[in-house]
């Protein structure tokens, strides 16, 4: 059985995250679901992992991918770092509205994710 080397096997990951995006954004505005093509992409990119899983247990083609991207993370941040300067203005004349809409939907989530996290506990146990 040949190996494939791991840069290959990255490229063929990050080929496999491109497809499932935009096979998600065909669907998306094809069937005019309520979701953005990129979620529903990674619900895609899900079901295939599964199957993929199932077929074939290991790691997955997508793994050298992931740690290719998660090598060079910090980049990706650039783009958001510099739409936050170039809006600086903007946001401190919204400084409530904006921190207001990033702490509720946290704590809501953070709340949530607790008493999901007690309850399945509590079954368990």
């Amino acid at each position: 059985m040949e190996t494939v080397p791991a840069d290959d096997r990255a490229l063929a990951g990050l080929l496999d995250l491109l497809l499932c995006w935009a096979a998600g954004e065909v669907l998306s505005r094809v069937l005019h679901l309520p979701l953005p093509g990129p979620v529903t992409g990674l619900v895609l990119l899900l079901g295939l992992l599964r199957l993929q899983d199932r077929r074939r247990p290991g790691e997955p083609r997508s793994g050298p991918a992931a740690d290719l991207l998660l090598r060079h993370l910090g980049l990706l941040f650039v783009p958001a770092g510099v739409g936050v300067i170039t809006y600086l203005g903007l946001l401190r004349d919204q400084a409530l509205p904006v921190v207001a809409g990033l702490v509720v939907p946290l704590v809501v989530a953070l709340t949530g994710t607790g008493l999901v996290v007690d309850r399945l506990l509590r079954r368990r146990a």
